[in-house]
């Protein structure tokens, strides 16, 4: 299995690690035959999913659908909290790079967006 990167900060994210999943298609409704994309699989590390589901809603009806479900997963159970503070413990206040500008560069053809 490959690793994933977290489209928010691009931090690798391995197999079996704590991350949230969103998982995107898209299929045609009242039309014969019907047509259905392949499903892409977004990736948000635990600090990331903790950051976005605190902050405030974004633009746009996908993203806010999507905001609401990363809320809802973050709300729902705080292992997910737990692991975004026990990475961040011992880091060094002030030495987080800025969302996106840090870590490991992104894969080829990764974005670093969320938005459509």
């Amino acid at each position: 299995m490959d690793n994933l990167y977290c489209l928010r900060c691009s931090r690798e994210i391995e197999a079996g690690q704590k991350s949230v999943a969103v998982f995107v298609f898209a299929q045609t409704t009242g039309v014969r035959p019907r047509q259905k994309s392949s499903a892409q699989r977004i990736c948000f590390c635990p600090q990331c999913s903790v950051s976005l589901a605190m902050g405030p809603a974004p633009e746009g009806a996908l993203n806010l659908a999507a905001w609401q479900m990363i809320r809802d997963i973050v709300g729902a159970d705080p292992s997910l909290t737990e692991a975004a503070w026990e990475s961040l413990h011992g880091i060094e206040e002030g030495l987080l790079p800025a969302t996106g500008t840090g870590g490991a560069a992104p894969p080829a053809g990764a974005g670093s967006y969320f938005e459509f």
